[in-house]
């Protein structure tokens, strides 16, 4: 699997993506991420890459050439299965879009959006998704991208050193993980439910999904809503 960035802040997304789960994916083989500096593909001596808006009004706009240029040359290298804006607008992500994501194992282009966002033309020739990783406003879309490539790249397979982890993680079956204990069995009086000491799986197992259960109905009670509204 492949993701391209395209940013104008590439120091701004290149460290977490230099770093554990990510990095030793990368170096497996198992996907590959670059990192395309937006202003490389400016035609102004100055390397702009924004503009004010037609109409007026506060703040800059990117332009629509340089990212064109530089969209249109990677399509030229290879296909890609989703163009993918990151927009306080786009539909919000969740696990079973970086499922879709990653079961597609193709290859992916994420665009970073800065000021007040991007030429409008942008979005309606070149963008076939536009995502958001919450309702609030960050000063750019490196950090939301970076999100959307670690959530997708763990899920590809050889990731992860336990291959069936991913498939346990919060949110996988609609509900947020079950507690979780390790050595010692007991500290400062208080002890690991004897459950999971017991050594039978069956009821292990009944525990952890209970347990999962009471834990979204205290902490996220609308994805049990949002559950029964899809059955």
């Amino acid at each position: 699997m492949r993701i391209d960035i395209i940013t104008v802040l590439p120091e701004l997304i290149e460290s977490p993506l230099s770093h554990s789960i990510l990095k030793r994916a990368q170096d497996k083989g198992l996907i590959t991420v670059e990192v395309h500096n937006l202003r490389e593909f400016s035609t102004n001596k100055y390397r702009q890459i924004d503009d004010y808006t037609f109409g007026g009004g506060a703040g800059m706009v990117m332009m629509i050439e340089p990212i064109a240029k530089c969209i249109d040359s990677l399509k030229a290298e290879r296909d890609y299965d989703e163009v993918i804006y990151m927009s306080p607008d786009g539909e919000r992500f969740e696990q079973s879009i970086a499922n879709e994501l990653a079961l597609k194992g193709g290859n992916l282009i994420i665009l970073c959006g800065h000021y007040k966002g991007v030429d409008e033309r942008v979005r309606e020739h070149y963008i076939t998704r536009e995502i958001s990783i919450g309702d609030y406003v960050l000063s750019g879309g490196e950090l939301g991208a970076a999100v959307v490539t670690d959530a997708v790249a763990r899920l590809i397979p050889g990731v992860l050193g336990d291959e069936t982890s991913a498939l346990t993680d919060s949110f996988q079956d609609g509900l947020v993980a079950p507690p979780v204990y390790t050595r010692p069995k007991e500290y400062n009086g208080w002890e690991v439910p004897k459950v999971l000491l017991s050594g039978d799986h069956s009821k292990i197992e009944a525990w952890r999904f209970e347990q999962s259960v009471k834990r979204t109905q205290e902490r996220r009670p609308e994805l049990l809503k949002d559950a029964d509204s899809k059955n």
